[in-house]
């Protein structure tokens, strides 16, 4: 389930109900927040216990900076409350999202040990503290994956000790989510799904279980489990812009466009008003319009879809907070690549060029997207070409200031060097190839809005004039990854060639339902043949 080496993707912010600190003349809250119900009894001074639980909820739709800046207002109010400087570290662990820094790793420590020295007043809350400690031990002792696992193990002790503390459920949920490879994580998913439906009927204004069960059926397999949880997780929380655009992760999975489309737009609209220069709300924004492209070229809607790559390329670096600068440049990178081979442009994706001063895994997008151009269009040299750039790219990026990004290129390497074994005519070999990554992805899933390794199977099937071999993978990507346009299209022409006109014209059927009949396409997928099978 982790996504391709996009740049880390899971961001987020702000909501807490009035009720919760209307009372406290001590905090400047805006009266309207709305951030979700969330209780965490503490031992600290009672005039801090409505700001601490803003903090947890703040933790909770991964407001990090909100929630640690939180917390440090209640170090100052009271010193002596040990589970404060847990609940700043914690801002420091951002789980779904990106890799703490060794300065966060130092920081995190010093937080921890602070709260052991002053020691807080229940064994409940010194087990919090405790689990996170395993964290953030010491930053030459064992590597990232080791200390999510040794996390996730210590939050399943607080747990089992704890097991009337909602919070302890909530938090073990997401270090569960948090940690894992693999079969592994698929299988952590399934355990944190098991212990959040029990929650989520009990406690429908929490966000963390709202916001974790979302992330937990982030999945092929699980989406249609996480649509309930998608269906509320913005009411609960409706100031956080996070919280808004979430659901669109499982309308994503079950190719619902206009809930999707609609979810990203009230997500842009929300960072819009709590920071009207953008500036520290661009990751925010960015995301949800990384989602909203992909649903436009759903639907057919290219103009819109033409527009959102416009409005990437006007922001510049010093619009962005340091720490995503990199998710810029993967986003000016990845959008052209996504319109033009969505589109089936193959001459103008081969003619892409990688943005300019950009990190080698954000170059590698671009040469992906020609490699499987120069694929399609039997260019052998400009498909080799494209593969050995990509290539030097994951060699460079073992070098770079992000190694572990290699991991997460493995499905655009395999899918790149496809490309090249078609265009060389080896097509069993590409064939092969790419079976294997729709193969895992249809068991673990692939990043929300990349191109289904299980679609270009049966593109590849159908241009080499095997149309009934072909239909079989496209219904099989459609399962996996429904409502697709170019998944609907291909059926249908597949099914077309197979002598199967009722099958034929359901699938054109529904390719003209998502894109509203062509009103605002000028796809010729959209035009004659769609139309005459609508009759």
């Amino acid at each position: 389930m982790k996504p391709r080496v996009l740049i880390p993707l899971i961001l987020a912010l702000l909501a807490l109900p009035l009720a919760v600190f209307a009372d406290d003349d001590h905090h400047h809250f805006d009266p309207n927040e709305k951030l979700g119900t969330v209780s965490f009894p503490t031992s600290c001074a009672p005039a801090v216990q409505k700001p601490f639980e803003r903090g947890v909820a703040l933790l909770h739709s991964f407001a990090y900076d909100e929630a640690g800046q939180q917390f440090q207002e209640i170090e100052k109010q009271d010193p002596h409350c040990a589970i404060s400087y847990w609940g700043e570290a914690m801002s420091l662990y951002h789980q779904l999202w990106s890799r703490p820094t060794d300065a966060d790793l130092k920081r995190g420590q010093e937080l921890l040990n602070k709260a052991r020295t002053i020691k807080a007043k229940t064994p409940r809350e010194r087990g919090y503290v405790a689990a996170l400690a395993v964290f953030y031990r010491d930053p030459a002792k064992g590597d990232y994956d080791e200390r999510t696992t040794a996390y996730a193990a210590a939050m399943k002790r607080v747990y089992l000790a704890y097991p009337r503390d909602l919070e302890a459920a909530v938090f073990y949920a997401l270090a569960l989510l948090g940690s894992g490879k693999d079969e592994s994580e698929l299988e952590n998913a399934k355990q944190a799904i098991a212990i959040l439906n029990k929650l989520f009927e009990k406690n429908p204004d929490h966000p963390g279980i709202a916001h974790y069960l979302i992330h937990a059926c982030d999945n092929p397999n699980f989406a249609q489990q996480g649509l309930a949880a998608a269906r509320v997780y913005a009411g609960i929380a409706p100031s956080s812009p996070h919280a808004l655009h979430m659901p669109s992760h499982i309308f994503t999975r079950l190719g619902l466009w206009q809930d999707d489309i609609q979810s990203n737009l009230a997500a842009i609209e929300a960072a819009r008003k709590q920071s009207p220069d953008f500036h520290h709300m661009m990751h925010h924004r960015l995301h949800s319009m990384d989602f909203l492209e992909y649903a436009y070229l759903q639907i057919g809607d290219d103009d819109k879809a033409k527009a959102l790559i416009d409005e990437v390329a006007t922001i510049k670096a010093q619009d962005m907070d340091l720490e995503f600068l990199s998710y810029l440049d993967g986003i000016v990178a990845d959008f052209p690549a996504r319109y033009a081979l969505e589109r089936r442009q193959w001459r103008d994706a081969l003619a892409l060029q990688p943005p300019a001063n950009v990190k080698p895994y954000s170059q590698a997008i671009t040469y992906w997207a020609q490699a499987i151009a120069a694929g399609h269009l039997h260019d052998v040299a400009a498909a080799r070409k494209a593969v050995d750039q990509y290539d030097a790219m994951v060699e460079a990026t073992k070098k770079s200031d992000k190694p572990y990004y290699v991991d997460g290129m493995k499905t655009d390497t395999d899918e790149a060097h496809a490309w090249l074994a078609y265009a060389e005519g080896k097509n069993e070999d590409a064939l092969k190839l790419l079976r294997e990554v729709a193969d895992k992805q249809d068991k673990l899933g692939k990043r929300e809005v990349a191109l289904p390794a299980r679609e270009m199977v049966g593109d590849m099937l159908l241009e080499m004039g095997r149309p009934q071999e072909a239909l079989v993978e496209y219904e099989k990507s459609l399962h996996t990854d429904p409502n697709r346009f170019n998944g609907l299209y291909g059926a249908a022409r597949a099914a077309e060639l197979t002598q199967q006109p009722q099958k034929a014209a359901a699938y054109y059927a529904q390719l003209l339902k998502n894109c509203d009949n062509g009103l605002h396409s000028d796809r010729p997928e959209l035009t004659s043949k769609a139309a005459h099978c609508q009759q």
